[in-house]
C-alpha cells in the first residue's frame, strides 16, 4: 500500500479527478482519496514516478509517497 500526499485538491471533484487518473494505470487499485487530508491511498506495485505523473497530468502536485 502507498499513500500519496497531494497538493491542490479542494473538493469532491478534485478527488474524482485524482481517483480517475490513478485508476487508468494498470495494476493500481485506489483505496481512498481525501481532499480534506490531501492524500490518496492505493494498492499497487507500480513505480512511484508513474503514479506521480498521472496525478500531475490531472493537475495536482504529489509532494510525497510513503
Amino acid at each position: 500500500m502507498k499513500t500519496l500526499k497531494i497538493d491542490g485538491m479542494s473538493c469532491g471533484h478534485c478527488e474524482r479527478r485524482v481517483k480517475n487518473a490513478l485508476e487508468e494505470i494498470d495494476g493500481v487499485q485506489v483505496l481512498s482519496v481525501s481532499a480534506d487530508q490531501n492524500i490518496a491511498t492505493v494498492e499497487t506495485d507500480v513505480e512511484d514516478a508513474v503514479l506521480m505523473a498521472a496525478v500531475e497530468e490531472a493537475g495536482y502536485t504529489v509532494t510525497a509517497i510513503e
